[in-house]
């Protein structure tokens, strides 16, 4: 019976989680416009030749981008993430699922993150838990997605939020550092929407971590979505809490060069791509955005989405005169405005 209340209340908080989402009305700032890149006026380039290619988890990937994670465990769920994973088969890149914790214990609620696996077939997929999951939780939920990799996130803030939420972190380092000896595919360390510091990407690079999403402000909200669950308590104070995505991802991207950094958090739109791979992403992530566009207009609207961001892509690749994505990465930047002081 417990586990019965259990599942019935993680099912209606990821409801919860996507309907506050949708009403959300807090926007902080990933910082992105104080990237300042030098238009090329002569980039003698071919536009047909301009390649948008990558890897990514030892994998071919047509663009540098990922659908991260989003939702799962319920019926919406469902619907929601198939047609994701048809976007991410039509354009040939990654795609992670939401939280498992609601699958583990219900067979009936994988269906909701199988179907991903399903559809993109040879693609990539990653799986997804909290940090301190345990290396047979672990194991469940690579096994459902046959993953490529695994997120562990980090979400204390929300957690702090929730009237529900865990209090004692103690030993989540640990943890990481114990399910990366002991599961054969790569872990990513993600954040849910507050950012990573150098310091803390340090201390999971020490242990092993090879591949970080920071996740900083900008984009999904938490501690608003959690906060607008409660009624007995007033955050918004709390709500411009957190690291500006462009800011963390200078702060970790130069780290070490076997760290490899996911940018996400408030990625709108192919400038901020644009921009995350010169400052040295090696791969961008979107999920609130692209959420909104299917939910609002359906999955032609998403699609339409996805491909105007692969077609701007390329012409912002012209137009700083590089050919490829490593080209891309080499391309110089100046930071300006209240990131420079940041900085």
């Amino acid at each position: 019976m417990k586990k019965i209340e259990q599942f019935n209340k993680r099912r209606d908080r990821k409801a919860e989680h996507i309907n506050f989402y949708m009403e959300s009305e807090h926007e902080n700032n990933a910082l992105f416009e104080d990237i300042y890149l030098e238009h090329n006026a002569l980039p003698e380039l071919n536009f047909d030749e301009i390649n948008t290619k990558s890897t990514f988890l030892d994998k071919d990937v047509d663009f540098p981008i990922m659908i991260n994670a989003i939702t799962g465990g319920t019926d919406f769920s469902w619907e929601i993430n198939r047609q994701l994973s048809h976007i991410a088969l039509e354009f040939n890149i990654p795609i992670a699922v939401g939280s498992q914790t609601i699958a583990l214990y219900n067979k009936e609620s994988r269906e909701s993150y199988e179907v991903v696996r399903e559809i993109v077939k040879e693609g990539i997929v990653i799986a997804n838990l909290s940090s301190m999951a345990t290396i047979e939780e672990v194991k469940i939920a690579i096994d459902m997605l046959e993953a490529d990799a695994i997120q562990l996130h980090l979400n204390v803030a929300q957690e702090l939020i929730m009237t529900e939420g865990d209090r004692n972190f103690k030993g989540v380092l640990n943890n990481i550092e114990y399910i990366i000896k002991n599961v054969d595919i790569p872990v990513i360390v993600k954040e849910v929407g507050f950012g990573i510091s150098k310091d803390v990407a340090k201390r999971l690079y020490d242990i092993g971590v090879s591949y970080i999403d920071i996740s900083g402000t900008g984009g999904t909200n938490f501690i608003e979505i959690e906060g607008r669950r409660r009624k007995d308590r007033d955050f918004t104070d709390l709500y411009s809490w957190g690291i500006p995505t462009a800011l963390s991802l200078i702060q970790c991207v130069n780290l070490n060069k076997n760290l490899n950094i996911i940018a996400s958090g408030g990625i709108k739109n192919s400038q901020d791509i644009v921009k995350s791979l010169c400052i040295g992403a090696h791969i961008v992530g979107i999920s609130g955005e692209i959420l909104r566009k299917l939910l609002d207009g359906g999955y032609d609207l998403a699609y339409k989405y996805v491909e105007e961001l692969t077609y701007k892509l390329k012409i912002l690749m012209l137009l700083l005169g590089k050919k490829n994505i490593e080209d891309l990465k080499t391309t110089r930047y100046k930071i300006i405005g209240e990131l420079k002081e940041l900085v």
